[in-house]
């Protein structure tokens, strides 16, 4: 890209399989641009940054990516980490990045290492060191009993769970060569995955089989305030928080947790109003739902089933319980997941991304190249399709970025 983006949104995809990242205009559904070469930590996902930025993890290349998404030099910065990236957090006003380390091809944890990088200056750099082994899920949040609000970083562990927390200078200012260090911990369930962070008040949310634990950060640890139920039969594995709304959103699955039962989980979506305590859920039916998407008035979910995929839309205003607007069908995957066998094991799924200051979403057709773009208030509306040069296939990612957009920005990578 040699001149800025004239484009006031912009599409991005991954196709980590294919080791490619395209930019799709979504009003015109032209492929506007295209990278190859990288290769997105799927699980860790994109993270939104200030001022148009977006962030990723390029698992082959080692580094944490910052794309300054409408500029003419695309690529921003790049600053070595430590992989296979799992989780990745930034501080709320967006100067460190945290990126935890997962299994890989490994079928056991072995690696330690976390990575915290300070973007600012003319050469970010980065700090890694060694914590607990395992596939830690993070936050970086600001301790409410210190005066000067420096940032701490949070890391969710499992088996045994806990919340370790460490003071952000504490490790950009540690020796090199990857020291070991220890951190505050509190306990938590062994089960937790799914984290989110509220800048206004400093909470922690941490998933887990018991509920939603909510932690705040006091004297430079987690302590616990309270823990949110689910409310119906089931837990969720994944938290997005939707800053201008104060919500919080999960798919609470339920049903035989057998992975090759997929096809008879049990989905609803469950909302938290920080500011009110309140607690909505809507059922979404059976099959495979994974990450959940946000339009400016929707929440939007692909469902996986044998008998035929779909999208839901929903209504989600603050003041008023979730409210099911529609679904549109989507075409089917050759290669979908199957009944009795592990949807997550050899085969294509589905990705979705929403608009932060629209009714429009896209998700995608994993092992096709294609991508739907949709109107979350009219689900009968024909779906328009932009077809891409590589298969996508497990689906690839999505991350939609609006020129300007100020209504705040979920710090935990998705």
């Amino acid at each position: 890209m040699t001149e800025p983006s004239p484009h006031a949104e912009l599409l991005i995809v991954a196709d980590q399989k294919a080791g490619a990242l395209y930019a799709v205009h979504p009003p015109t559904a032209q492929l506007v641009q295209q990278h190859t070469h990288t290769v997105l930590a799927e699980h860790a996902g994109f993270l939104p940054l200030p001022r148009d930025r977006l962030a990723y993890v390029d698992d082959a290349a080692g580094e944490l990516v910052v794309l300054d998404v409408f500029a003419a030099h695309w690529r921003a910065a790049s600053v070595s980490v430590a992989i296979p990236a799992e989780h990745i957090a930034a501080s709320p006003d967006g100067r460190f990045v945290a990126i935890t380390t997962g299994l890989g091809v490994a079928e056991n944890p072995w690696s330690d290492l976390v990575t915290v990088v300070d973007l600012t200056g003319e050469r970010p750099a980065g700090r890694r060191i060694r914590c607990r082994t395992g596939e830690p899920g993070v936050v970086i949040g600001h301790d409410r009993t210190d005066p000067s609000a420096r940032p701490v970083l949070v890391l969710r562990h499992r088996e045994p769970g806990a919340l370790e927390s460490f003071a952000v200078d504490d490790v950009r200012t540690a020796p090199a060569h990857c020291p070991v260090m220890r951190g505050k911990s509190a306990s938590l369930p062994d089960d937790g995955h799914g984290d989110a962070y509220d800048p206004l008040t400093g909470t922690i949310f941490t998933a887990t089989s018991a509920g939603v634990y909510r932690h705040t950060l006091r004297d430079g640890g987690a302590v616990l305030t309270d823990i949110l139920p689910w409310t119906v039969p089931g837990r969720a594995y994944f938290l997005r928080f939707c800053p201008r709304d104060r919500t919080l959103f999960a798919v609470v699955r339920g049903g035989d947790p057998n992975p090759q039962s997929w096809h008879r989980w049990t989905n609803s979506l469950w909302r938290y109003s920080v500011d009110t305590n309140e607690i909505s859920v809507l059922a979404l039916g059976t099959g495979l739902v994974f990450r959940l998407a946000l339009t400016h008035s929707h929440a939007v979910v692909a469902r996986v089933h044998p008998h035929g995929d779909e999208t839901v839309s929903v209504r989600r205003h603050p003041a008023e319980p979730l409210t099911e607007v529609g679904r549109s069908p989507l075409p089917a995957m050759t290669d979908a997941p199957v009944p009795g066998r592990e949807p997550w094991d050899g085969t294509d799924r589905r990705a979705i991304a929403a608009a932060p200051h629209s009714e429009a979403y896209a998700v995608t057709r994993g092992g096709h190249g294609e991508l739907h773009l949709l109107d979350a208030s009219a689900p009968a509306a024909p779906a328009r399709t932009v077809r891409l040069p590589t298969a996508l296939r497990e689906g690839g990612h999505l991350a939609w970025v609006q020129r300007g957009f100020v209504g705040g920005r979920d710090t935990v990578g998705r």
